[in-house]
């Protein structure tokens, strides 16, 4: 696909987000079942059932444009759920694995919170309102998924991987 219109870029992003929220719906539940604190297997199950919800919505905006819900390779994600598998594979002790879990788990939320956000103003753009509505909808749950790991991290696992 040739990339020559906001309108262009808009769509291949969108089909960067699916296909990396299909990754991550893969790898959460690995992430969970390494995780030991109860809390951060809570987080990480439930931030899978939200995916699931983000790959709806993001159908729902495919079908908004008249386009089919196609992903087209992320490699940024790719990238992130490569070195997830790999740090996980390298860690034996259970408090490290826990701050391990939540610096992947943020490294990708962070990484949505970037898409989800230009892709909100892209659709505000180009006029696509309904789109900019569900996209803003997923945007404010990986933002809360963001938070949740950052007050674990911070309240306790962080300290506990230190001691």
């Amino acid at each position: 696909m040739t990339i020559e219109t906001l309108d262009d870029l808009f769509l291949h992003t969108l089909k960067d987000i699916l296909y990396a929220e299909r990754q991550i719906l893969k790898t959460l539940p690995k992430m969970a079942r390494k995780a030991t604190d109860s809390k951060l297997k809570t987080a990480l199950s439930s931030h899978k059932d939200e995916t699931e919800d983000h790959v709806t919505r993001l159908e729902e905006v495919f079908e908004i444009l008249g386009k089919p819900a196609r992903g087209a390779k992320c490699d940024a994600m790719i990238g992130l759920v490569e070195e997830a598998e790999g740090l996980m594979d390298e860690i034996d002790d259970k408090e490290t694995m826990d701050a391990a879990l939540i610096s992947l788990a943020q490294a990708v939320e962070h990484y949505e919170i970037a898409r989800y956000g230009t892709l909100v103003a892209w659709a505000t753009q180009l006029g696509h309102p309904e789109a900019a509505t569900l996209l803003k909808k997923t945007l404010d749950q990986e933002y809360g998924a963001d938070k949740t790991l950052t007050k674990l991290a911070e309240t306790r696992l962080n300290a506990e991987a230190t001691a």
